[in-house]
């Protein structure tokens, strides 16, 4: 049985192609354009391609993210809660705490050992503890964004930043920048302060080890240290597929 599971994400469409409910045979990531239907057929298309397989024989499409009803042609939708807690359990089945942080949007998911979801927490607006936040902030600091996780490791002390809103963390930056603070504390307290407001939505479900996190902010490794640091636990990232790709993994299991 071939199925494939679309992400349609703000900021990427992901689609994965699973053979048999077990082996991951195709993927793709792409960026989601004002069409998110079109979108979604590209991701698909390059995903299947990847896998050498033809769109007949597809037995079943499954949609989810925040653009999963401009996806006419998938046979189901299902949310991104339920795609990135049953994506995080195939990925690491000892995982009971599923943290995803997508471009726009972070969420906590508390798994039972059967991998059913038991709770989560969403979130609200503000794009402080969201992937977009570092996209800005990179750009700002004039740092390449593939770099900017890097440069927090590097620092050896961090700035305060006390702003929960976006709007306000933006103005503190720009006063760092006019202190000469280093880049690389500025990057250490920006990355601790998105780490803080996702913390701070993961405790309200509780932390259960192990802890997965997924979603495109989980490359950076300088969020994935400071989240250590606020939970004082070990995270884990995804082995068998990168951590952006887990909730299209999530979709394209949900096959009954």
């Amino acid at each position: 049985m071939i199925t494939a599971g679309i992400d349609v994400g703000s900021k990427y469409t992901k689609a994965v192609v699973l053979k048999n409910g077990a082996e991951i045979v195709g993927y793709a990531n792409i960026r989601t354009g004002m069409d998110h239907e079109k979108s979604a057929r590209e991701a698909l298309e390059e995903a299947l391609k990847a896998a050498g397989i033809n769109r007949d024989q597809v037995d079943k499409i499954i949609a989810t993210g925040f653009g999963k009803t401009s996806v006419p042609f998938a046979d189901d939708e299902i949310s991104q809660v339920v795609a990135a807690g049953k994506g995080g359990y195939f990925a690491r089945p000892s995982t009971r705490t599923v943290i995803e942080v997508g471009a726009e949007e972070s969420r906590g998911i508390k798994l039972a050992e059967d991998g059913k979801i038991r709770d989560f927490a969403l979130a609200d607006k503000c794009a402080a503890g969201a992937g977009s936040f570092t996209d800005a902030m990179a750009r700002y600091l004039e740092v390449p964004l593939e770099e900017f996780g890097q440069l927090s490791l590097r620092s050896k002390g961090a700035a305060a930043m006390n702003a929960q809103c976006v709007i306000f963390a933006e103005s503190e930056v720009v006063s760092l920048v006019h202190q000469n603070v280093p880049k690389e504390e500025i990057s250490r307290a920006i990355h601790d302060a998105i780490a803080d407001r996702v913390a701070s939505i993961v405790r309200r479900v509780g932390i259960e080890d192990d802890v997965l996190v997924v979603g495109g902010l989980a490359n950076d490794p300088g969020f994935i240290d400071s989240l250590k640091r606020e939970l004082n636990t070990e995270v884990y990232l995804p082995e068998i597929i990168a951590p952006e790709y887990i909730p299209a993994l999530g979709a394209a299991l949900m096959e009954e």
